[in-house]
């Protein structure tokens, strides 16, 4: 069905129309001018992300159902590196005329599958034409204490440098996806150069190899925040010092927390997590894993520091693996190899702009 045929507002009342909400903060959601949020004691936490075709994702490998998940969850990642709960999001979409009806409830269903997984409402939004494709905005409302929420400013020294699960993988599945287009439109362009109308309809059929590559796609197309970590921080007692979550690579976003933080840093090659489908990926591609580790990005892992006295509850602690430590700012920010040397790291992660 034709966006069009259904209006604005028709719209909207198709995707929301049987969304209740969940939390006592919403007092009032989707139907009217504005949503009504109510905080009394807590502080409120807000952040956006704009996701465009073409620079930020490629319907070619995404369906509109993934990409709905994505764009939930960067965001409600963003409220659990703060150390917040997420409770309310708005979603607001620049669509053009060859995206139907049912492309927007796919989305939506992907949307609402990422949100009731954390509990979060979403109670609003816009949408509007769009001439160049798609393009996704989200805000995502969460909530905290004033004590506990956790800044990207207050690493000290000797603070031990933690990550959660592990890191490459989503940059991995990328480049797979990207190998995968790249060898189907060889085919293409090689048989419409022959006039090999034969060989055209099979490509119709193309599969792509992505056999023992699975958990490297799920890490691209299936992203996860990692609120279950965020739990676990909170069940040992543990506040970290300070926090991101690693959207451009774990590079990058540890240089942020030493620049705000006025501190440096020493972590170490062999203590950085990586997948063995990783490992594998990089090796075929003939690429560093390291430097996709710390550079690729899109993990949406959990970057933190916490005291040096909570060293054994870390150690005891599944999924996060410790990385390194916190130095003087004037000693750097030093990766060291597998062979004992030493390098400064560089902020190499990915850049939108």
């Amino acid at each position: 069905m034709e966006i069009a045929k259904l209006g604005e507002f028709g719209l909207i009342d198709r995707l929301t129309k049987d969304i209740k909400p969940q939390n006592e903060s919403t007092k009032y959601g989707v139907g009217d001018d504005c949503a009504v949020l109510h905080y009394p004691d807590n502080e409120v936490l807000v952040t956006t992300d704009m996701l465009m075709e073409g620079v930020h994702f490629d319907l070619t490998y995404i369906d509109m159902e993934h990409l709905g998940w994505k764009s939930a969850m960067v965001n409600i990642s963003d409220i659990f590196a703060m150390n917040g709960t997420p409770r309310q999001i708005t979603v607001s979409m620049a669509l053009s005329k060859r995206f139907t009806v049912e492309d927007m409830e796919q989305f939506y269903n992907g949307l609402r599958l990422a949100c009731e997984k954390w509990n979060v409402d979403i109670v609003g939004g816009d949408t509007t034409s769009s001439y160049t494709g798609l393009a996704i905005s989200i805000t995502c409302i969460g909530e905290a204490r004033k004590e506990d929420i956790v800044y990207r400013n207050g690493a000290k020294e000797t603070d031990l440098i933690c990550v959660s699960g592990d890191l490459g993988a989503a940059y991995m599945g990328l480049q797979l996806l990207e190998r995968e287009k790249t060898v189907y439109y060889a085919q293409v362009d090689e048989a419409k150069k022959k006039g090999d109308h034969k060989a055209l309809e099979e490509l119709s059929h193309f599969q792509p190899d992505f056999a023992g590559k699975e958990y490297l796609l799920q890490r691209q197309l299936k992203t996860e925040a990692r609120g279950d970590i965020i739990q676990r921080l909170r069940e040992a007692n543990i506040r970290p010092t300070s926090m991101m979550d690693i959207s451009d690579g774990l590079s990058s976003e540890l240089m942020h927390i030493c620049t705000q933080s006025h501190v440096g840093c020493r972590i170490f090659e062999k203590q950085i997590p990586i997948d063995y489908q990783t490992a594998v990926m990089a090796e075929e591609l003939n690429m560093n894993v390291t430097t996709c580790a710390l550079n690729g990005g899109e993990d949406y892992e959990l970057l933190f520091t916490v005291p040096i006295g909570d060293h054994e509850k870390i150690e005891a602690m599944e999924d996060v693996k410790l990385i390194g430590h916190i130095t003087k700012e004037s000693l750097g920010h030093i990766l060291v190899t597998r062979d004992d040397q030493e390098f400064e790291l560089k902020a190499q992660g990915w850049n939108p702009l």
